[in-house]
C-alpha cells in the first residue's frame, strides 16, 4: 500500500506593519519588519513547493479574503483560514482537518530559512515510519511538527513562545506511545540578533 500524501501547512499572519515580527521592530522598524515577513513568507512557499509533496497550503490569519492580504497572497498554493482561538486551538484544527481528509500534515511557520526543501521532503518520508516528526528550534520551540495522527493534548495548555514548547510536545508524544523522529535543531529569525541570517533570503 502506498503512503498517504503529505500536505505542508504554512501558518502565517498578513505582513502588515505593526502586526508581524514585532520583536524585530526596535531594530528595523514596523515597515522593515513587515517587508521581512513578506520575504520570509515568499521564501517559505518557494521551499515548500520545491519539496515536491502533493499539496501546499497557506493557513492564514486573518481570513485570506481580508483586505490585509491584498497583494500578498501567493500563487500555487491552497488557501485556508486559521480560524479562532489560541495558537494551539488553531493548530489542532488545521491538523485535524488535513488528517480527516486522508493526508498527513507538516505544520510549519515562516521563520526558519534553514528549513529547506530537502528537510521538508525528509520529514514527509519519516512519516512513512513514524507517527510524528519534530524539528526543534534553538529557542526551545519547533520549526516543524509532522503528524500522521493527532491528539488534542499535543496543543493544549502549551506555553507558546517560551523555551519549553518542543520539550513539552515531545513529552506528550511519548506519553501517547507514538513513534517519533526528532530532526536536527534549527535556528529561526525572531530577535534582532537573528537578522544576520535574513541576509540569505531572496
Amino acid at each position: 500500500m502506498s503512503a498517504a500524501a503529505t500536505r505542508i501547512v504554512i501558518f502565517a499572519k498578513a505582513p502588515v506593519p505593526g502586526k508581524v515580527k514585532t520583536r524585530l521592530v526596535p531594530a528595523i522598524g514596523e515597515v522593515g519588519a513587515a517587508l521581512l515577513a513578506q520575504r520570509m513568507l515568499a521564501d517559505t512557499i518557494d521551499r515548500a513547493l520545491a519539496a515536491g509533496l502533493a499539496n501546499c497550503e497557506l493557513c492564514a490569519t486573518p481570513h485570506p479574503a481580508d483586505p490585509q492580504w491584498a497583494g500578498h497572497l501567493p500563487a500555487g498554493v491552497r488557501l485556508a483560514d486559521q480560524g479562532d482561538g489560541d495558537l494551539g486551538q488553531r493548530l489542532v484544527a488545521a491538523a485535524t482537518r488535513v488528517l480527516n481528509g486522508g493526508e498527513r500534515v507538516l505544520l510549519i511557520g515562516t521563520d526558519c530559512p534553514d528549513l529547506d526543501a530537502a528537510r521538508l521532503s525528509d520529514a514527509a518520508a519519516q512519516l512513512d515510519r513514524h507517527d510524528a516528526v519534530i524539528i526543534p528550534a534553538t529557542d526551545g520551540g519547533y520549526v516543524l511538527l509532522g503528524l500522521a495522527r493527532t491528539d488534542p493534548s499535543l496543543f493544549a495548555d502549551i506555553a507558546w513562545s517560551t523555551g519549553t514548547v518542543a520539550e513539552t510536545t515531545i513529552a506528550r508524544i511519548r506519553m501517547l506511545g507514538w513513534s517519533l523522529f526528532i530532526g536536527d535543531t534549527l535556528s529561526d529569525i525572531d530577535e534582532p540578533a537573528d537578522l544576520d541570517r535574513a541576509q540569505a533570503l531572496p
